[in-house]
């Protein structure tokens, strides 16, 4: 049996988070555990408040999972501050996970803080250097940068710096720029691009989740990363192709679409 975790926050809404990385998780056929760092009160419409575990808690959470279940891969989100970040990178090291992917959340699509600002430096220099993938989208790597990225060149560069952190690869994320959806991943035997035609629909909530949780559960299974992002890529473009339109905000990606083959889920 193939085993992923996921380190990151709850959405309550069910689109992003811990949520949307278990569905991920069974939709590719990997069993999934999951480690909370946070509680946040949110819907479709955004983030109304957050409540951050202490430290100790997620710490305990990943030790509990390791010692007992295990995991082929996990996978990190929504880390709120320097003590979980210090605590995870911890429990990272002291159980050995093998296969470690970072997405560096930092603000929700709502514009609501998720990281603290003082914690940007602990993410760089105690949980990246373990990292086998860290996945930032244009915004979170001109912060980790502190140069603009407008630019396939722009993302290129800042994949590069973003590697001297001590990961062993970066997915810079171009979602967010015009044209076509292309991600760039750079390596010490430098960088490719993964291209595909870009989802134009308004039900984007928990995009980033799911492609990291994705590339995680390939990973767990034994892909290597090249192929793990293509497959992690594919199967979200049609999850956001058939987003779902639940609530009054922007809805999130239909993760279990492999298993529907075009039924309607009546949202």
């Amino acid at each position: 049996m193939y085993k992923a975790l996921t380190i990151a926050g709850s959405d309550s809404g069910g689109g992003a988070g811990i949520q949307a990385d278990l569905k991920t998780f069974s939709a590719l056929k990997v069993y999934g555990a999951c480690a909370i760092t946070a509680v946040t009160a949110q819907n479709t419409l955004g983030v109304a408040a957050v409540h951050s575990l202490p430290a100790d808690m997620a710490a305990a959470q990943i030790h509990a999972v390791m010692e007992d279940i295990g995991a082929h891969a996990a996978k990190t989100g929504m880390l709120a501050n320097a003590g979980i970040i210090e605590a995870v990178a911890g429990q990272v090291e002291k159980h050995r996970i093998p296969s470690l992917v970072v997405d560096p959340v930092m603000v929700s699509k709502s514009g609501h803080q998720l990281l603290a600002s003082d914690a940007i430096e602990a993410l760089q220099t105690l949980l990246f250097p373990l990292a086998s993938l860290v996945t930032p989208n244009i915004l979170e790597a001109e912060t980790l940068t502190g140069f603009a990225v407008r630019s396939l060149e722009d993302m290129e560069r800042a994949g590069s710096e973003i590697l001297k952190s001590g990961c062993s690869a970066v997915l810079v994320k171009g979602g967010h720029l015009p044209g076509d959806a292309v991600d760039v991943l750079c390596t010490a035997q430098g960088a490719e691009e993964f291209r595909a035609e870009k989802v134009e629909q308004q039900h984007t909530h928990g995009t980033g989740c799911t492609l990291s949780a994705a590339i995680a559960a390939h990973l767990a299974k034994g892909m290597d990363l090249r192929a793990a992002v293509w497959s992690s890529k594919e199967y979200l473009t049609t999850a956001l192709a058939q987003g779902l339109a639940v609530g009054r905000g922007i809805g999130p990606v239909h993760h279990f679409h492999p298993w529907y083959k075009g039924e309607d889920l009546h949202v």
